[in-house]
């Protein structure tokens, strides 16, 4: 199984990521929109285009717009089918139905397994660690194993998340002991082959768990340093002046990292 789909009929995951812009999700479904028109893609690249789309429309809280976008899709090929499925999921867990997204992050997995591309894989089975509640340690050992098989970095970078999330799912069951090196492997991967934003912010979870580890210190320390580098940073800031604070006075606030 390729870690990324190389067909020339298909989109490469890097060309997606270029005209991705996440905290601005109205210009994304622009960018999608013009790029899904374009006759310089095949078929199904354009297919794979429109489903990025739908999911722009769904960060946008657009979410019928999002399904008829989905609905007009017309691809025989198993990886179309599994973004289709994958963004169908999304809008479904962002109208807070998770419980329908469930059947299809499975189908998605199923799908992007059929068209052997495990980066497509791996994003629907870190859909299904966020979703499928009492399975998500199950789900992410499941990620994992399919990640040590990973050789390119595009890929690879699902580290991040995977571990992330489980290392979140850990420490908000009150087991921030086994969450610690979760939250530092996400870190590994970060620094390795992820983006400025992922870097940080796992910096971020480390010092957010040593908080609850009782090493208050260690986590203070870190987030100056984080401070330092993101002065404006407001998740940033409420760590410090939780970690000044008299207990009584806590409040919690938690930042999310992208793909």
């Amino acid at each position: 199984m390729s870690d990324l789909n190389l067909s020339p009929k298909t989109i490469d995951q890097t060309v997606l990521d270029q005209l991705w812009n996440f905290a601005d999700p109205q210009l994304s479904a622009e960018r999608f929109r013009r790029a899904s028109d374009d006759p310089e893609y095949s078929d199904e690249a354009r297919s794979e285009l429109a489903t990025q789309l739908a999911r722009a429309l769904g960060l946008a809280g657009q979410y019928d717009d999002g399904d008829a976008v989905l609905n007009a899709i017309d691809s025989d090929s198993p990886i179309v089918a599994a973004r289709i499925a994958l963004e169908r999921g999304r809008l479904r867990v962002a109208e807070g139905v998770p419980e329908e997204a469930i059947p299809l992050f499975t189908k998605a997995a199923r799908d992007a397994a059929a068209g052997g591309v495990t980066f497509l894989v791996l994003d629907a089975v870190h859909m299904l660690a966020l979703t499928d509640a009492g399975q998500e340690e199950e789900w992410a050992a499941d990620g994992l194993e399919l990640l040590a098989t990973a050789t390119q970095a595009r890929t690879q970078r699902w580290g991040v998340a995977l571990n992330n999330n489980l290392a979140w799912h850990l420490h908000d069951n009150g087991r921030p002991e086994e969450a610690l090196p979760y939250f530092e492997r996400a870190l590994d991967f970060a620094t390795s082959v992820g983006t400025a934003d992922q870097r940080f912010l796992a910096r971020w979870g480390i010092a957010r768990c040593l908080r609850t580890l009782g090493r208050t210190g260690e986590a203070l320390e870190l987030q100056r340093v984080l401070a330092v580098q993101r002065p404006d940073d407001p998740y940033v800031a409420a760590e410090i002046a939780v970690l000044l604070a008299p207990p009584e006075d806590v409040s919690e606030q938690t930042p999310t990292i992208e793909e």
